[in-house]
């Protein structure tokens, strides 16, 4: 007899609908499972007959047949589970097949009947809403990802004989509920503040250009002095998420399974700062079961590289693809795989292997040599995509002394949102969302300085010898501190504001 239930494999953050076709027929007692099935998938025909047997289910002691389709598609992990043995079930008339048209089924069975969690549950949701099925059936404890997906009905079930006997009409089991709005709300709070950090008022403002127009920053300053602190905060400045681009990173962290189940949204903007000892796979994706790496688990947030240099030069050299643009593309013989990857890279470094050159209270011990080296650990076609880098000296006793309070990260968040309405505004319709991604002709466009400033940057160009690709990143700087100031034009002040931001440009350095 032939039975069908319906499943979904993950490609990429998306899933697809796979068909489970079983068919048992007269003949020697054997199990096979084709369709493209890795190694966790053939393994299930173990796990399903201890799990029907346990749960109080005849095993057929047929030739049964499982072919998940379709047929070309990879099909990885546990979640198979359940409805192969659904399928079982339904193939020798325990499971009516009425339901089994309707709901899509996910789940890894243990050999005592529980269903356990599994990976991308928000993903499948989503597929499911798309095809037009009622509703899908997985483990409990994936029920508050799911339900985030409006428009289809989140059945969580924690054992085998729920699902048989919700799939016959014999027991009522409510969807699961989530009050978006407020899972929303609640996620999105913070505990860091800008408030909170002494001094380095240029820094600051430094990051808060970098928020408003989305630039790539390199902060440069000798240890202990607020690099670290300073990052961490910059989540705290940048617009809040909007609902596509929350489901968008949750579906990142839910096909890698560190989403947390008590929260199933993540509506604060990530942040990121693997090791230095992180390999280009860990940082890019991929793997021999392809998986998103920290580009992907930053998308929408921020990635911080701390101690830059100390990376890999071959790590750092993946990094200009997703940098350009926006999305990790992971090629197999059998597919091609392409995970989001839209970040803002925030990286910093000491000035020379020691950490003290230029600092007043400490001797450099580095030759020139030395410094040299270090610093040509970072490529160039990687330094020409970071818009400002700015250096962060040592905290003044009288900063650390001070009793008040900064400026808070609330009242820094509305100017850099601000600017940003002005960007959608600006790049309406075309694929450009901030100043940090202009072209060429949206430069030529937007950021034709005044007179004053043609003079200015005729004189930091020929004069202090700035390089051509430096020019653009200035102009792209200026256009973002010109939206902060709430200015159509590009005067001079900003640009001589954004040419400070430009350390590694200079030679004085």
């Amino acid at each position: 007899m032939l039975a069908k239930a319906l499943s979904s494999a993950l490609l990429g953050i998306d899933a697809v609908i796979v068909d489970v076709e079983v068919d048992i027929s007269p003949g020697l007692p054997q199990f096979a499972t084709v369709g493209l099935p890795d190694g966790a998938v053939k393994e299930s025909k173990d796990r399903v007959k201890s799990a029907l047997k346990n749960a109080g289910y005849d095993f057929p002691p047929r030739k049964i047949t499982v072919n998940l389709a379709p047929a070309d598609l990879k099909k990885e992990g546990a979640a198979f589970d359940l409805p192969i043995s659904v399928g079982i079930l339904a193939a020798t008339g325990v499971v009516e097949g009425g339901r089994l048209k309707e709901y899509l089924l996910l789940g890894e069975l243990s050999l005592d009947g529980i269903i356990k969690p599994v990976r991308g549950c928000l993903s499948v949701a989503v597929a499911a809403r798309n095809a037009g099925l009622a509703g899908i059936v997985v483990p409990r404890e994936n029920a508050p990802e799911a339900a985030v997906v409006e428009g289809v009905d989140v059945i969580g079930v924690s054992e085998l004989a729920e699902v048989v006997e919700f799939l016959n009409g014999e027991r009522r089991i409510d969807p699961h509920r989530v009050d978006v709005a407020e899972l929303f709300e609640r996620n999105a709070e913070t505990g860091d503040d800008f408030a909170e950090v002494k001094g380095q008022e240029h820094a600051k403002r430094a990051l808060e250009v970098a928020a408003a127009g989305s630039h790539n920053l390199l902060m440069i300053g000798p240890p202990g002095s607020g690099k670290t602190m300073l990052a961490r905060r910059i989540p705290t400045i940048l617009p809040r998420m909007s609902f596509e681009e929350a489901i968008e990173t949750t579906k990142v962290y839910s096909i890698t399974g560190l989403l947390d189940r008590e929260h199933a949204l993540i509506a604060q903007r990530p942040f990121r700062s693997p090791h230095h000892t992180v390999s280009d796979i860990g940082l890019i994706g991929g793997g021999n079961t392809p998986r998103p790496g920290e580009v992907s688990l930053s998308h929408y947030g921020v990635l911080f590289l701390d101690e830059l240099p100390e990376f890999k030069k071959n790590v750092l050299e993946v990094l200009r693809q997703p940098l350009e643009d926006g999305k990790v593309t992971i090629s197999r013989a059998l597919m091609s795989l392409t995970y989001p990857s839209r970040f803002m890279l925030v990286a910093a470094m000491n000035p020379c292997p020691c950490g003290y050159l230029g600092d007043a209270h400490h001797a450099c011990s580095c030759t020139p040599l030395m410094v040299h080296r270090y610093r040509s650990r970072i490529s160039g076609p990687l330094l020409d995509r970071i818009d400002i880098h700015i250096e962060v000296p040592a905290v003044k006793y009288r900063d650390l002394a001070d009793g008040r309070e900064g400026e808070g990260s609330l009242d820094i968040s509305r100017r850099v949102e601000s600017a940003r309405e002005v960007q959608r505004d600006r790049f309406r319709g075309s694929k450009v969302h901030s100043n940090a991604q202009m072209t060429p002709r949206f430069i030529k466009k937007y950021c034709e300085p005044d007179s004053a400033g043609n003079r200015l940057l005729e004189l930091v160009t020929d004069r202090l010898g700035l390089s051509a690709r430096s020019y653009s990143r200035i102009l792209k700087v200026a256009r973002t501190i010109a939206d902060l100031a709430g200015s159509e034009q590009v005067r001079e002040e900003h640009l001589s504001e954004a040419i400070q931001y430009r350390t590694l440009d200079r030679k004085t350095f």
